[in-house]
C-alpha cells in the first residue's frame, strides 16, 4: 500500500488542477468569447468527448499498459494546458474547444484506467480500502480546488489558475513513472503480448485473411461488455442505476442556485456552500469508515444490497434537502447525502473491480460512458423542467426515477440470490448460459475470480470532472 498511497497523493495533485480549473476555464472562456453560449457549449463538448470516450478507454486500457495510458494522458492535458498559455490572445477560443476535448477524452482515459488496474496494484483483498483512500484524496482536493477558485483567479489571474493546473498533471505523471506497479495481471501481459507478436506476423505478412480475422475480433471486443452484462444481469442493474444516479445528480446540480437563491436573494451562494461542504464531510467520513471496516479482518466491503440500499437513500436525501424544511434539517440531509454516496462508490467501484482483469476495462468503460450520459441528458431535461416545475418537483422526480430502479434492483437481488445465477463469467465466456459462479451476486462484497493471489473511479457525485461528485 506505500507506493498506492503516493499514487494517491498524485492522483489528488492533478484532481486538485482539475477542479480549480473546472471554475477557472468556465469564467475564462466567457471572458475571452463574452458568450455565455460559448461557455455552455464548452461544457457540452467536454461531457460529449467524455461520453464518447468511455467506450474508446475500455478497449485501450484492455489492450495496451495501463500505466503507460495513464502518464500519458497526464502529459497530454498538461501539454495542452501549456499551449493555451502560450496562444496569441486571438487563437485562444478556437483552442479553447480544442482543450475540451482533451480534457474530456484522456480525464476519462486516466479514470477508466486508475480504476481498473487497482485490484493489480493492491491485491483484490486491499481493493476496497484502495478506493476509500482514492475515493477521499479526490474529494479533499475537490474541496481545496473549489475553495481556492476564487482566491487564485482574483489573486492571481487565469495564467496562474491554467498553470497550476499543469504542473499538477506533470506532478502526477512523474510520481505514475516513478512508481514500480503493476497495472495488469500476468496472464493479460502474456495475452497482450502474443497478440502483439500475431497481429505483427499478420501485418508482415500482409494477408487478407489476417485483415478479415482483425475486423472479427474488433466486432467481438465491442460486443464483450454486453456479452458480460448479460451473464451478469445485477452488474447490468448497477450501472442502469448509475446511470439514474446521473440524472438526478444534475437535477440537484441545477436546481441548487435556483432553491438557493429563492432562501436567500440577498445572499443566493450561501445554501450552496453549506450544501456542499457539508456533502463534502459526509463523504469523506464514509470513504474512511467503509476503508477501515474492510481493512479489519479481511473484510470484503459493502456490496450488491449496500449499494442499493445506499443509492435510494443518497436521493430520498437529496429529495429532502429541496422540501423547504428548516435550513439546519436541509443541511443535517446533505450531510446524510454525503455519507450514503460514498458508501454507493466504494460499494459500485469495488464491485466492478471483482470482475476478470481481461473483462475490468470494458466495464469501466462503458460505466464511465452511462454515467456522463446520464449526467449530460439530466443537465438539459433540469434545465428545461426548472421553467415550469420547482426545484422540489424536478429533483423529486428524477432522483425518485433513481429509487424505483433501486427498488428493482431489490427484486433481481432477491431472485438471483436464490439460484446462484448471474455471476460474472469467467474469461473467455461467450455467452450467459452454462457460466460458472464467481462470488453469489447476492452476496454482498464479491470476490474476484482470480483469487488472492492475483495482485491486481466523481460531479459532486464529483459533478464528474468524471461525474464523482453529486
Amino acid at each position: 500500500m506505500r507506493h498506492f498511497r503516493l499514487l494517491v497523493v498524485g492522483n489528488g495533485v492533478s484532481a486538485y488542477g482539475s477542479y480549480l480549473n473546472l471554475v477557472a476555464l468556465n469564467v475564462f472562456i466567457y471572458e475571452v468569447t463574452d458568450s455565455a453560449l460559448a461557455a455552455g457549449l464548452f461544457m457540452a463538448v467536454r461531457l460529449m468527448t467524455s461520453v464518447v470516450s468511455g467506450f474508446v478507454s475500455g478497449r485501450l486500457v484492455s489492450a495496451y499498459d495501463r500505466k503507460r495510458l495513464m502518464v500519458g494522458a497526464d502529459l497530454t492535458q498538461c501539454a495542452a494546458m501549456v499551449a493555451l498559455l502560450i496562444a496569441p490572445a486571438g487563437g485562444r477560443a478556437g483552442l479553447l474547444y480544442v482543450l475540451a476535448v482533451v480534457t474530456g477524452f484522456c480525464s476519462t482515459l486516466s479514470g477508466v484506467a486508475l480504476r481498473s488496474s487497482i485490484p493489480e496494484i493492491v491485491g483484490p483483498e486491499l481493493r476496497v480500502r484502495a478506493n476509500s483512500l482514492l475515493a477521499t484524496g479526490r474529494s479533499l482536493a475537490m474541496i481545496a480546488g473549489f475553495a481556492s477558485a476564487g482566491v487564485v483567479v482574483a489573486q492571481l489571474g487565469y495564467v496562474a489558475a491554467i498553470s497550476l493546473d499543469a504542473a499538477s498533471f506533470a506532478v502526477s505523471a512523474s510520481v505514475l513513472m516513478s512508481l514500480p506497479i503493476r497495472t495488469k495481471a500476468e496472464r493479460a501481459e502474456r495475452a497482450e503480448k502474443a497478440e502483439k507478436a500475431e497481429q505483427a506476423e499478420k501485418a508482415a505478412g500482409g494477408s487478407e485473411g489476417g485483415q478479415r480475422g482483425g475486423a472479427g475480433e474488433g466486432k467481438a471486443e465491442n460486443l464483450g461488455a454486453l456479452v458480460l452484462l448479460r451473464a451478469a444481469p445485477v452488474l447490468a442493474v448497477m450501472i442502469a442505476v448509475r446511470a439514474a444516479d446521473g440524472l438526478g445528480s444534475s437535477s440537484h446540480n441545477v436546481a441548487l442556485p435556483v432553491y438557493s437563491s429563492a432562501l436567500d436573494p440577498s445572499h443566493p451562494a450561501t445554501f450552496v456552500s453549506q450544501f456542499w461542504a457539508t456533502w463534502a464531510i459526509g463523504n469523506i467520513v464514509m470513504q474512511q469508515i467503509c476503508g477501515r471496516w474492510a481493512g479489519r479482518g479481511g473484510r470484503q466491503g459493502p456490496g450488491e444490497r449496500a449499494f442499493a440500499i445506499g443509492a435510494c437513500v443518497m436521493s430520498a436525501a437529496f429529495i429532502v434537502v429541496f422540501a423547504g424544511l428548516p435550513t439546519g434539517v436541509a443541511v443535517a440531509a446533505a450531510l446524510v447525502a454525503g455519507m450514503a454516496d460514498g458508501l454507493t462508490e466504494i460499494a459500485y467501484v469495488s464491485r466492478l473491480q471483482a470482475a476478470p482483469d481481461e473483462q475490468r476495462g470494458r466495464l469501466f468503460g462503458l460505466s464511465a460512458s452511462v454515467e456522463n450520459t446520464g449526467f449530460g441528458l439530466g443537465m438539459l431535461v433540469s434545465g428545461a423542467l426548472l421553467d415550469r416545475f420547482t426545484p422540489l418537483q424536478v429533483v423529486g422526480l428524477l432522483h425518485g426515477l433513481a429509487i424505483a430502479l433501486c427498488l428493482g434492483m431489490f427484486v433481481v437481488l432477491v431472485r438471483y440470490g436464490r439460484t446462484g445465477g448471474g455471476a460474472v463469467p469467467a474469461a473467455g465466456a461467450s455467452s450467459a448460459e452454462g457460466v460458472a459462479p464467481t462470488a453469489g451476486l447476492s452476496g454482498e462484497g464479491a470476490t474476484s475470480p482470480a483469487g488472492p493471489s492475483a495482485e491486481g473511479a466523481a460531479p459532486p457525485a464529483g459533478p464528474s470532472v468524471e461525474s464523482e461528485a453529486r
